[in-house]
């Protein structure tokens, strides 16, 4: 593709979205998905929400502290006979009052270690939040990286389509004066006006495709503005240089995201298990409280009394029969089981991943020299052809046949490139290097 040609191109195209579109990069287009995305935005609120649950309060390590007041009052009216004399004693509408109030502070100084276990739990999901967020940051990136390259593809796709509907243009032009020279059939002239037709309306229709690009960037930038025009700053599907399989195998190890979450949950269920067993060991609670309460007596030998004082008091105790105790510790055991097969499971399937990407990324490595090849050669046939087809050496149908195989030869490239660009961001992806595109 020539450079005057890239640039025309691009000016045509920034005219066609209109004056809002904007030239940017992936890098530019990533930064500004990553901070208005709502759906990255929705996973930061639920790390954010593990990070506090993340503390010893949470977790029920520290004591807890209430305060109470009451009011209670009574009418009552009673018969009595003493046991002196035998006389009659009556009282009617007695009313009394009691007022109490009271702090009081309980603490489980030992639980059978169920407060550390589940301190430990709520701190494997804060990291398993922070993992969370990287995985739908990395699944945000090669979605928005893969749309992006589409629209330089479809970009691309949309010149090769105008530039081969400038050159039926050209060829109009010359049948059209041949024709009126009397050189040309008109035939030959109509075959000329139909090429250029078909071409014009496939150049038209790409502009579609172009826009639709588009549209799918600015809803995963959460651009609100849906119409809003973008044109990449890449003219060309470049490609990443210096993977290696190895390098790429040992990251995925190290640092794939889902695996690190599969990880996580395997500790997960381990914690479980710690809590269920704790079950099975003493507890000690201690509670101590101040308390003050104040009578007063409708009809009483006092009139009125007032007591307040601390109290305090322990709780030491275990559970012998705990009924479905065992049949939990059972199933934490098979959870934890299920938990190191799922690890086993999923690091089997991103080798396969792995395998299955790489294959695919060096096969269209090797497909891309040979369209190269075909490309260069179609490009050097179609300077021939017009050549001849300018001196009158070549005839309209055999012209249309090269500038046909020219247009497949850049389409065959152009797919060949994005092809092997989706497998360099899956292989990213699945070794955890996705943030290399942000750099």
């Amino acid at each position: 593709m020539k450079p005057h040609r890239i640039t025309l191109a691009i000016a045509a195209l920034s005219v066609s979205l209109g004056t809002s579109a904007q030239i940017m990069t992936l890098k530019d287009c990533l930064e500004k998905g990553i901070s208005d995305s709502y759906q990255i935005k929705l996973v930061n609120i639920s790390e954010e929400k593990a990070a506090n649950n993340d503390s010893w309060l949470y977790a029920g390590g520290s004591p807890t502290v209430s305060a109470t007041g009451s009011y209670s009052g009574s009418l009552s009216s009673n018969d009595a006979t003493l046991a002196s004399d035998g006389s009659s004693v009556s009282n009617r509408n007695v009313l009394d009052h009691t007022l109490s109030a009271q702090i009081r502070a309980d603490w489980t100084v030992f639980d059978g270690f169920s407060i550390q276990a589940t301190r430990s739990r709520l701190d494997e999901l804060h990291n398993q939040g922070a993992i969370q967020t990287r995985i739908t940051i990395e699944d945000y990136i090669a979605s928005l990286t893969t749309e992006y390259y589409n629209l330089v593809k479809q970009t691309i796709h949309l010149k090769n389509l105008e530039y081969a509907a400038a050159l039926s243009k050209e060829r109009l032009r010359i049948s059209s004066e041949r024709y009126d020279m009397g050189g040309n059939s008109r035939l030959e002239m109509q075959q000329a006006q139909v090429y250029f037709n078909s071409d014009s309306a496939k150049s038209l229709k790409q502009h579609e495709s172009v826009a639709s690009a588009n549209i799918r960037i600015n809803r995963l930038m959460s651009n609100h503005d849906l119409r809003s025009g973008h044109v990449a700053a890449d003219t060309a599907i470049n490609l990443l240089t210096g993977l290696d399989y190895e390098s790429l195998y040992e990251d995925m190890m190290k640092t794939n995201a889902s695996l690190l979450r599969a990880e996580s949950n395997r500790t997960l269920a381990q914690l479980d298990r710690r809590t269920v067993q704790a079950r099975n060991y003493p507890y000690l609670k201690v509670n101590a409280s101040y308390g003050l309460s104040h009578n007063i007596y409708g009809n009483s030998t006092y009139t009125e009394r007032t007591n307040w004082g601390p109290s305090f008091g322990a709780t030491m105790g275990i559970n012998l029969v705990t009924g479905k105790q065992r049949v939990q510790e059972r199933n934490a055991r098979l959870d934890e089981l299920t938990a190191d097969i799922t690890v086993e499971q999923l690091e089997l399937q991103l080798r396969a991943n792995l395998d299955d990407f790489w294959q695919a990324y060096q096969n269209n490595l090797m497909l891309l020299e040979l369209q190269e090849q075909n490309l260069k050669t179609a490009q050097e046939t179609m300077e021939i052809a017009q050549e001849r087809y300018m001196l009158g050496n070549l005839s309209g149908l055999e012209m249309r046949e090269a500038q046909k195989s020219l247009l497949d030869a850049e389409e065959s490239l152009l797919q060949a490139q994005y092809d092997t660009k989706v497998c360099e961001i899956s292989l990213l992806q699945i070794s955890g290097r996705i943030m290399q595109y942000l750099e």
